[in-house]
């Protein structure tokens, strides 16, 4: 007797979207939990948001949560890709690599849960310290549980330890101004900037070039001058 093939393909819903204060991929951190200022809220869609579907998950202090890299071009992948860890001068397979660029583009987060709230019909979840852009799609989410998702001697290949900070941020006068009222804004963009959000692999990039970034409702503009990253304005958006 033969066994039924498996199937190829398969259809998923969002039960979820993030909103975000990072509304482009560029200047997203790496990795979740980089950045401690970087809050965000996950809006469950009907039929999912209902109360009893998240019955219990209060006592969680932390999620998983699969989503879809929504901002990549579908079917932009490759077997192999450029760990921005490494440089972005040395290619690794794509399976032993987090690169958005896979067969499936399904990625994978821990977030802390800050809190669950209804606020005009929507069911929420407050998220702390995720590397998600606004308006992504999420497909699941399971409590983490450190002693079965938490292994202390598991080896971790070339990311074998948290990223350092490359950079030191610093502010021109008008950038200083602007933040002179929200100090929340300035730790958020000190804490994006730190590490440094440039493409490993800059080729023949032109000294002093200028990098905009749009997070929350503004643009963001600076360059790099040596190890700083210097922050030359704050624009709306």
């Amino acid at each position: 007797m033969s066994e039924s093939p498996l199937p190829v393909k398969f259809t998923f819903d969002a039960i979820g979207v993030i909103r975000s204060p990072f509304k482009e991929k560029f200047g997203i951190p790496r990795q979740s939990g980089l950045m401690s200022t970087a809050q965000s809220q996950l809006e469950l869609l009907p039929p999912y948001d209902r109360d009893e579907a998240v019955r219990g998950l209060v006592g969680f202090s932390h999620l998983w949560i699969t989503f879809v890299f929504h901002g990549v071009r579908q079917g932009d992948w490759s077997p192999t890709v450029r760990p921005p860890r490494l440089g972005g001068n040395q290619r690794l397979g794509v399976f032993a690599t987090r690169s958005t660029h896979r067969p499936n583009p399904i990625g994978l987060s821990v977030v802390e849960l800050t809190g669950i709230k209804r606020e005009q019909g929507r069911l929420l979840l407050q998220l702390r310290g995720a590397d998600l852009m606004d308006g992504t799609p999420v497909l699941d989410i399971k409590p983490y549980v450190p002693y079965v998702d938490s292994v202390p001697t598991a080896r971790a290949g070339f990311a074998d330890g948290a990223p350092q900070p490359h950079l030191q941020v610093g502010f021109a006068p008008e950038a200083e101004a602007v933040c002179a009222h929200q100090p929340q804004l300035r730790e958020f963009i000190v804490q994006m900037l730190q590490y440094d959000p440039r493409p490993a692999y800059r080729g023949d990039e032109e000294p002093g070039r200028i990098y905009g970034v749009r997070v929350f409702d503004c643009n963001v503009r600076w360059r790099v001058e040596g190890d700083v990253a210097q922050v030359i304005a704050i624009d709306p958006a």
